[in-house]
């Protein structure tokens, strides 16, 4: 396999096993990498979140776009992403995983292991359970899963990209993102 070609190239398509807001098969697909202790993640994400608004209040389709979530965690840059991530997966598997997305990315600076319980306790989550799935790790795989299929596209520090499987390399803002968005959907058009 040559590496150097599938840098820019999202790997792993987009499937149920991923964490996503809208439909798989919209004609625009954002993948993002990031995770809950990088700030230009949290950036990212209240980016795209702006830009899905504007697609979704436009004249477009309701389900012209889809955002799926992947875990990204460099350890050794972020060492409380992982027990973040964790508690995100566990919170999924409670049917809150977006929720507590958005409650990690807002609080970004308080992500110790008594900050986790007590957001998911906000959510109405089973604790038990909850603490169940982080002290066993059960979630740990598919954290693992993202990663892995980040660096395969290319990835190599939070946050990525990728519009319909393409990387997105300008700059984060409105002004470079939404054409860019554009573009991509007129050429599925």
């Amino acid at each position: 396999m040559n590496q150097d070609s599938n840098f820019n190239q999202l790997f792993v398509p987009p499937s149920q096993r991923d964490r996503y807001q809208g439909m798989l098969n919209a004609p625009i697909i954002l993948v993002e990498y990031g995770n809950y202790q990088c700030l230009q993640s949290r950036e990212m994400h209240q980016l795209i979140q702006a830009i899905v608004q504007d697609f979704n209040s436009g004249l477009t389709e309701k389900n012209s776009i889809c955002v799926v979530f992947r875990h990204f965690i460099e350890h050794s840059i972020y060492p409380q992403a992982q027990k973040a991530a964790e508690a995100a997966e566990a919170a999924g598997a409670q049917g809150q995983f977006w929720q507590m997305h958005e409650m990690l990315l807002n609080h970004q600076e308080a992500l110790g292991n008594g900050y986790l319980v007590e957001y998911a306790n906000d959510l109405g989550l089973d604790i038990y359970k909850f603490l169940q799935d982080i002290s066993k790790q059960v979630h740990v795989d598919r954290i693992n899963q993202d990663i892995e299929s980040g660096r395969q596209s290319g990835v190599v520090t939070a946050p990525a990209l990728f519009i319909n499987g393409i990387r997105y390399r300008a700059r984060w803002n409105m002004e470079q993102l939404m054409p860019a968005i554009i573009a991509a959907s007129n050429e599925v058009l």
